[in-house]
């Protein structure tokens, strides 16, 4: 009888990581939730339990070393090994660099690189001890290309691809595997919560935010490429064409990112 994947989910509490909870849950995973918000995080774990799910919530923040140490170590006493590490936690950003405080920039850097950068290498040698294990990281298309009014968001992003692929290229013998995601427009309140710089939340659904693909046809290609063993996958709708057009046709790819409205 095959053993159900223990899968770890930060960012579970809404968006792509509850998406990617739901669609898991329906195949008898065992999941591990995980998410500063206990409220949002018990309901979409109640969501999955209908589904018949064993879930466990693990709540802390991913700015915080030491929460995310006692995580760790949470996860390592209680659970035999760990199949999947979804590094999915986050905060974006709407602000121009030339506005935003280098405290603000901090902030996002520390939740978006240094938080799944942290908590992957503490987890790391459990899983190498344990036979091997999938890391899979949302980072986003901004991590293939900088755009306007991300610039901290963009550059956290682009660190993740640099300390990911040179880990999947380290452990490979170990059976490590890494799936790097990298969404477009996505309908979540990413947006909403971006930070200005102001370090204040943005509150406003962004209209490409609004028209974009749903979390829920997000996470379904994301357990495919997981499936599949991708290393990795672009997702969205026609702003998928930008990492191409950046590589192949950079003049053309410099026109549109100027002309796009960072706020659309």
């Amino acid at each position: 009888m095959t053993k159900p994947k223990i899968i770890w989910i930060t960012g579970a509490s809404s968006g792509i990581g509850e998406a990617l909870a739901m669609q898991w849950a329906s195949t008898g995973a065992q999941l591990i939730l995980s998410g500063r918000n206990s409220n949002h995080l018990g309901k979409v774990a109640d969501r999955c339990r209908d589904l018949g799910a064993d879930v466990t919530l693990l709540v802390f923040d991913l700015s915080l070393a030491g929460e995310v140490a006692a995580a760790v170590a949470t996860v390592q006493s209680s659970f035999p090994r760990l199949d999947i590490l979804v590094n999915n936690g986050g905060i974006s950003q709407r602000s121009l660099l030339i506005d935003t405080p280098m405290e603000v920039a901090r902030k996002i850097m520390e939740v978006d690189f240094w938080g799944h950068a942290g908590l992957t290498s503490q987890i790391l040698p459990y899983m190498v001890q344990n036979g091997g294990g999938h890391i899979v990281v949302v980072s986003s298309l901004t991590g293939l290309f900088g755009f306007p009014q991300r610039s901290a968001y963009s550059a956290a992003k682009h660190a993740l691809h640099g300390y990911f692929e040179t880990l999947r290229l380290e452990h490979f013998r170990d059976n490590i595997r890494v799936t790097m995601v990298c969404p477009g427009m996505v309908k979540t309140n990413i947006s909403i919560h971006s930070l200005t710089a102001s370090g204040g939340e943005h509150g406003l659904m962004d209209k490409g935010q609004e028209e974009g693909v749903s979390a829920a046809n997000c996470a379904k290609k994301i357990i495919k490429a997981v499936n599949n063993n991708r290393k990795e996958v672009i997702i969205g709708k026609k702003d998928v064409i930008m990492p191409y057009l950046k590589r192949y046709v950079p003049w053309l790819f410099y026109q549109i990112a100027q002309r796009i409205n960072p706020l659309g």
